[in-house]
């Protein structure tokens, strides 16, 4: 597995230069040359990326050896599991709240709430004590609701309320940080390889080499974000503090008010359309299973000696050449639709729980297939989450989207949940582990679940067949594919 996983980068970083280069010869430049042209926007967009692009590695350092960690602290799978749970029930928990906070505190100090919840979620690393790891994954699932949502608002209230730049100029902003942050996420795994593997400073290093980066994230924060919020205008922000000291709190009651109905109008959007519905399915089928992958990976190679840095940088890169090869399917010369594109994307996540439930076979583990049906679903999730997005885009009306987007995240983070219980369950029933009969037992679970969303995806292709909103701009008059 050592000479694989390193072949294995090398290939697939090869292979996303390749589609790079492919892809600017085949999707020309868009019309954003206005915004790039203009310098007091490029200013904007530099300084919210800074502070953005550092929360986002801090993110992604923690991603290789969380699992390892918990290993080398000498706890049981059916222990780490629960720990994972309680990271999962806390995003379920905090999610709903993530986009209620910036307007009770302030956008900004939002964010630099995260910087230090983030922080301190990374410390307790170093307890072997179990109490404390459990802390530290609610600290950490409220860090991730906040890092979904709370930088996203910042920027889109300065952009369009104080610099009063078009709307049409976000997604270039967007676009930017999507294309950094693969690389981040490639780049993460090589430097948690680097020092817990090559340095020999053990799986807690990449979480203490995450603190300085959220600390520099808060100091950009707090000193460039806070030059932009002077130069565009404070009184914005300053003045609805004022309003809620002066009025006992109206401004909190007004958040929350904002809140419910957000909830309660996101509730019957996605009860009215069955588009919405469906495509709520298949996201909380797709991105549920997603988390069980995140906790199955490492205890199915971690016992066969890769190098799990290594191993994440491959899988990272994998999902950097699906969203490459999603470009290219979509653009001009190859006319794909995105829910075409989403189709082929949960049938190869299919195929790859279908492989895993037999390379993770008990007493028989094949390493080799395993870590290919691995890069198989990375390489689905790049196609999945930009088809995903622009529908999304499409069928729900933009002032209902956070509040539909959280009716989903609910049934995504309840199934993640109720699969580890059931693994939690059945390792510690049966005294399963890695190529255990509960892993593949969960692999076969994931499985069920991605013909479960096959099957709503090809609904929604049938139902939106003629639906010109479910179409890219440019190929609205070709004919269908299927």
């Amino acid at each position: 597995m050592l000479v694989t996983a390193y072949l294995a980068i090398v290939v697939l970083l090869a292979l996303c230069v390749a589609l790079e280069l492919t892809a600017r010869r085949l999707t020309p430049p868009q019309a954003a040359s206005t915004a790039v042209a203009n310098p007091a926007f490029r200013r904007f967009q530099a300084v919210f990326l800074r502070a953005y692009l550092l929360a986002l590695w801090a993110d992604w350092l923690q991603g290789p050896y969380l699992y390892k960690l918990y290993r080398h602290y000498s706890f049981l799978e059916s222990q780490i599991a629960i720990l994972y749970v309680c990271g999962l029930a806390a995003c379920v928990l905090f999610a709903p709240f993530s986009s209620w906070l910036p307007q009770v505190l302030g956008r900004r100090q939002t964010c630099l709430l995260f910087c230090l919840s983030y922080s301190a979620c990374c410390l307790t690393k170093l307890s072997r004590d179990y109490f404390v790891l459990i802390v530290g994954r609610v600290l950490g699932g409220l860090s991730t609701s906040l890092l979904a949502t709370t930088f996203e608002a910042w920027y889109v209230h300065q952009h369009v309320d104080v610099h009063d730049f078009p709307k049409e100029w976000i997604p270039t902003t967007f676009a930017k940080a999507a294309t950094w942050n693969h690389g981040l996420a490639v780049g993460a795994g090589l430097i948690a390889n680097l020092l817990a593997e090559w340095l020999h400073l053990g799986p807690v290093a990449p979480f203490l080499l995450a603190v300085p980066c959220l600390m520099c994230c808060a100091w950009l924060v707090l000193t460039d974000w806070g030059k932009e919020e002077a130069e565009g205008g404070p009184e914005v922000e300053k003045q609805t503090l004022l309003l809620g000291q002066q009025n006992g709190g109206a401004t909190r009651l007004s958040a929350k008010a904002r809140f419910s109905r957000s909830c309660h109008d996101g509730l019957r959007c996605l009860l009215s359309d069955r588009r919405v519905l469906l495509l709520g399915g298949v996201q909380a089928l797709f991105e549920s299973v997603l988390y069980i992958f995140v906790f199955l990976w490492t205890p199915v190679l971690d016992p066969h000696g890769p190098p799990l840095g290594i191993v994440f940088s491959c899988l990272m890169a994998a999902s950097m050449a699906g969203s490459l090869l999603y470009r290219l399917a979509t653009s001009t010369h190859y006319h794909l639709q995105p829910v075409h594109v989403l189709c082929l994307a949960v049938l190869m996540a299919f195929f790859s729980f279908f492989m895993l439930t037999f390379s993770t076979a008990a007493g028989q583990p094949r390493a080799h297939e395993s870590f290919l049906a691995f890069l198989l679903l990375e390489l689905a999730c790049g196609l999945y989450f930009p088809a995903v997005s622009f529908l999304q885009g499409r069928v729900i009306p933009e002032e209902k989207r956070a509040g539909v987007l959280a009716w989903f995240r609910l049934p995504l983070h309840l199934l993640a949940c109720l699969g580890l219980l059931a693994l939690h369950g059945e390792v510690s029933g049966t005294g399963g582990g890695e190529g255990g009969s509960g892993t593949r037992h969960m692999f076969g679970g994931c499985a069920v679940m991605m013909l479960t969303a096959l099957m709503a995806v090809v609904s929604l292709f049938t139902l939106g067949r003629n639906d010109t909103d479910l179409r890219l701009e440019g190929n609205r008059g070709e004919a269908d594919m299927f």
